[in-house]
């Protein structure tokens, strides 16, 4: 590592040169396509273009990258919802939207890559506390999202006052992670559309 003077005259360590955004981006594209198990620190270093040493020394170790990773891409798929959902004028306008975004992501090439929290899910919860945590929050998130927009429509009359919003929403959150699942079969757009515009059908 190079090293330079501070003001007091002490060395110190250059900081990291490297777009950290950037770099979890190739990593989390590497756990996705491989799984968490079958990708080595090579494959990542390889893909994030750092050397080992300076995955080391930001991660610790492999798991680190994947954590790492694991909140890149929560970051990233929330803001695209939320984004999506906030330009509805209703609340079942927002529901439909968030289904849009799965269906979106569950054909070509992302389709067959899979989600990263759903893969986390058979992958990881039953030897990693901490994964099993974030998969949890992650799921509970896109609930708690689903249960808000259904109350949001009863308030403005787009949804039956009789709906149980919180068992639909968790037959939805079911729904969309299989969505997640089915579109790394290499299915169409048109396909996973109408499964968002049939799931729609439950509000009916």
């Amino acid at each position: 590592m190079t090293t330079t003077l501070s003001s007091t005259g002490k060395l110190r360590g250059r900081p990291r040169e490297f777009d950290m955004d950037a770099a979890l981006d190739q990593a989390l594209r590497v756990f996705s396509e491989r799984g968490y198990h079958a990708t080595s620190i090579s494959e990542l270093t390889e893909a994030m273009g750092l050397t080992s040493g300076s995955v080391y020394k930001a991660f610790k170790d492999k798991r680190g990258v994947f954590l790492a990773a694991f909140d890149r891409y929560r970051s990233v798929r929330l803001g695209v919802l939320r984004n999506d959902v906030s330009k509805a004028e209703t609340g079942r306008d927002g529901l439909f939207a968030m289904l849009q975004v799965y269906a979106n992501a569950s054909h070509g090439v992302e389709g067959r890559r899979g989600c990263l929290v759903v893969n986390s899910a058979t992958d990881m919860v039953l030897f990693d506390e901490e994964a099993a945590r974030r998969v949890a929050a992650a799921f509970e998130t896109d609930e708690r999202v689903m249960v808000d927009l259904i109350k949001l429509g009863q308030s403005d009359g787009s949804i039956r006052a009789d709906v149980d919003a919180e068992a639909v929403s968790r037959t939805l959150l079911c729904l969309m992670k299989g969505m997640r699942i089915v579109g790394k079969t290499d299915r169409s757009h048109a396909e996973m559309k109408a499964v968002a515009e049939t799931a729609m059908k439950l509000l009916n």
